[in-house]
């Protein structure tokens, strides 16, 4: 509805809510399924769709857009369970499908400039790295799979996502705490 408030433990989320972190700020968002997600600071996350009934595989859905900074995610049963294309990030160049498992993916096409340190050093575009599982970078140009240890990248919505050679300096792995 527009309105604004600022989230603490136990809040409660649903689609349609758009989430955001400032500076130096993290929040972390546990799901029905068992999935986390963890925002980067100055980050901003819309939750589009997320529907979950246990004894009704069929009906999973998640689909979050990043529309600027970072997110960490695992995945829960919405992705492992039922259609393995149910559990999407979508940036503003490319659509990633998470298949049970756990990585991170920076939107850094308008620069990430306080998201993680030297991100504002790296080319403009899309980053994902992966941790365990698959993860799968698809736009009009073509599909990538970024596999466990790799990482992806897509510069605009008109490149085909690629795999790079290696971490391009944003060490993603490191968080200033420990998930839960």
């Amino acid at each position: 509805d527009g309105s604004a408030r600022i989230l603490s433990q136990k809040s409660e989320v649903a689609a349609g809510d758009v989430l955001a972190t400032e500076k130096d700020s993290y929040a972390q968002i546990n799901f029905s399924d068992g999935s986390s997600m963890t925002l980067r600071p100055n980050t901003r996350m819309k939750i589009e769709t997320y529907s979950f009934v246990q004894d009704r595989p069929q009906e999973d859905s998640s689909f979050f857009r990043l529309l600027k900074g970072g997110l960490r995610t695992v995945t829960g049963l919405v992705g492992k369970r039922g259609n393995q294309d149910a559990y999407r990030i979508g940036t503003s160049t490319a659509t990633i499908g998470i298949r049970g498992s756990s990585g991170d993916t920076l939107d850094c096409t308008q620069g990430c400039e306080g998201v993680v340190p030297g991100a504002d050093k790296v080319e403009k575009g899309v980053y994902h790295s992966t941790y365990t599982g698959s993860y799968v970078m698809t736009n009009d140009a073509g599909q990538q799979i970024i596999g466990e240890g790799q990482f992806g990248f897509v510069k605009d919505a008109n490149s085909t996502p690629q795999i790079l050679p290696s971490d391009p300096g944003l060490n993603l792995k490191d968080l200033p705490f420990t998930l839960g």
